[in-house]
């Protein structure tokens, strides 16, 4: 037997129903059916290549979010992969809609570490061996409690708490298999880059794993990183990029023996659009057409959030519409909520859906000034600047916030042009995603604010109350750089 051999892993994550294509300096640039023609045409130039998504596949896109995942598996079934793992989204519309999607898939999911938590029971296959041309590739998948906090809301299902034990059911999988004469190990996991290093720090060399293709935190990078001699890729979000992996596979000593790794652009000038899938999309988008295709609103101008660790424009008109629909003192509105750069001027429903997918309902909850304070200040930790996928949040208008980044304090925490006061309560708004997940969030103990005042749902529907406002507002306009000022 041939000693060294090649493989191209082809691995793309995050892709959030990035189904369309995009012009970009006159070229066309992203899209499900690029990115099936590129991944065609390395399989007709290297036949031992394998495609692999890294979580995330849904939402993001009005077709996503109108067929509740359908399209997208129909979709990503052209694709072909040969393996996806779990992200965090897929379990948006609820866990049992996931294991009914799974049945539509045409491709194994794989998920090492989520259970029934009465009897361990894996909901999904926790690995996958491939088989190609002679080599056998071990794929594990791997999430962390961090990242699927939706599951809370189902007390029957849960899963391993950290990366700890994560290492651990990784290191029972690999020496289960590794008899096998598995020649490649490649986690497929969704916990974020940071935490993809920290993984890799923790898992035994004698496992043998190889690779880490991640997802998650939608890192763009030029280069693998190397730790423990495990190499680690992700290929930022969306359509207009795949990782791509030339490897040398020493098939004796069962390791890589020499890589290259490019991150490939998905436009004209790296491939063709696969037409099946350009029909498939195009009946999909027939439908949305009609139902979104109405306009909400006309900004003053085109409204901007550029980035989810910073206070935007469009951040704090979304804020402020729901403090002033609720009723609230101050609306903590997710920066990760709002999944566009850019809004407006004109403003379709079909726009504001995919720049506001998350249907979640609306908490009111009382908090003292120290506590609010603790909140934001665990917020503005250095971690989130350091490029950790933390929770950053828009503020409504009335509280702003002056933070040295060097003494870690606030220069300013004021409300209404007055300090905020330790003793003094405050009505917040939060989505219930947040407010469920309270504890793991802000690192304080949700008896924090059940102990002030009872939380309440004072909306079903912040999408809801988002479009109500807009509709009923027309002009709007605002603009960033006065509420949140990171020195």
């Amino acid at each position: 037997m041939e000693r060294y051999k090649k493989l191209t892993l082809l691995h793309s994550n995050d892709m959030h129903g990035d189904f369309l294509p995009q012009t970009v300096d006159g070229k066309q640039t992203g899209g499900v059916a690029m990115l099936s023609g590129y991944i065609g045409k390395v399989r007709e130039e290297e036949p031992n290549t394998l495609y692999c998504i890294a979580g995330d596949m849904f939402r993001g896109s009005v077709i996503d979010s109108e067929f509740r995942g359908v399209s997208t598996i129909e979709i990503v079934n052209l694709l072909l992969p040969d393996v996806v793992t779990l992200g965090n989204h897929e379990t948006d519309y609820g866990l049992g809609h996931l294991l009914f999607l799974e049945k539509c898939a045409r491709f194994p999911i794989i998920n090492a570490n989520l259970h029934v938590k009465s009897n361990g029971a894996r909901l999904f296959r926790p690995y996958l061996v491939e088989e190609i041309d002679g080599m056998r590739v071990l794929f594990i998948g791997i999430l962390t409690e961090d990242v699927i906090a939706e599951t809370r809301k189902d007390e029957l299902i849960g899963s391993l708490v950290d990366v700890g034990e994560a290492v651990e059911e990784i290191g029972r999988i690999c020496n289960a298999y590794n008899g096998e004469d598995i020649d490649l190990t490649v986690l497929l996991t969704h916990i974020g880059f940071e935490e993809d290093k920290k993984l890799a720090a923790k898992i035994d060399p004698a496992w043998g794993v190889d690779v880490i293709v991640g997802g998650h935190s939608h890192t763009y990078l030029t280069e693998p990183a190397v730790v423990n001699g495990i190499l680690i890729a992700q290929a930022g979000t969306g359509t207009d990029l795949i990782g791509r992996f030339d490897l040398t596979v020493d098939t004796l000593l069962n390791r890589v023996a020499d890589y290259r790794w490019t991150p490939v652009p998905i436009n004209e000038g790296t491939s063709v659009p696969d037409p099946a899938i350009e029909v498939m999309i195009g009946d999909y988008k027939s439908v949305t057409d009609r139902k979104y295709g109405r306009v909400v609103t006309r900004f003053r101008r085109r409204l901007t959030h550029p980035s989810r660790i910073q206070e935007t424009a469009l951040g704090n008109l979304f804020a402020d519409a729901l403090s002033e629909s609720l009723g609230v003192d101050i609306m903590l509105l997710a920066s990760g909520s709002i999944r566009v750069k850019a809004l407006g001027p004109v403003v379709l429903f079909g726009d504001l859906v995919e720049a506001f997918p998350f249907d979640d309902a609306a908490y009111l909850v009382t908090v003292t000034g120290e506590t609010l304070r603790k909140m934001l200040t665990y917020m503005l930790r250095d971690e989130v600047f350091a490029g950790a996928h933390c929770e950053f949040y828009q503020f409504s208008e009335g509280l702003r916030a002056v933070w040295d980044r060097e003494t870690h304090t606030f220069e300013e925490l004021s409300f209404r042009n007055e300090p905020v006061e330790d003793a003094r309560h405050y009505t917040l708004g939060m989505q219930g995603y947040h407010f469920t997940n309270f504890s793991e969030i802000f690192r304080l103990p949700p008896e924090t604010v059940r102990a002030v005042a009872p939380p309440r749902v004072v909306a079903t529907s912040c999408k809801q109350v988002l479009e109500e406002y807009l509709a009923s507002h027309p002009r709007l306009d605002r603009r960033a750089g006065h509420r949140i000022i990171i020195k």
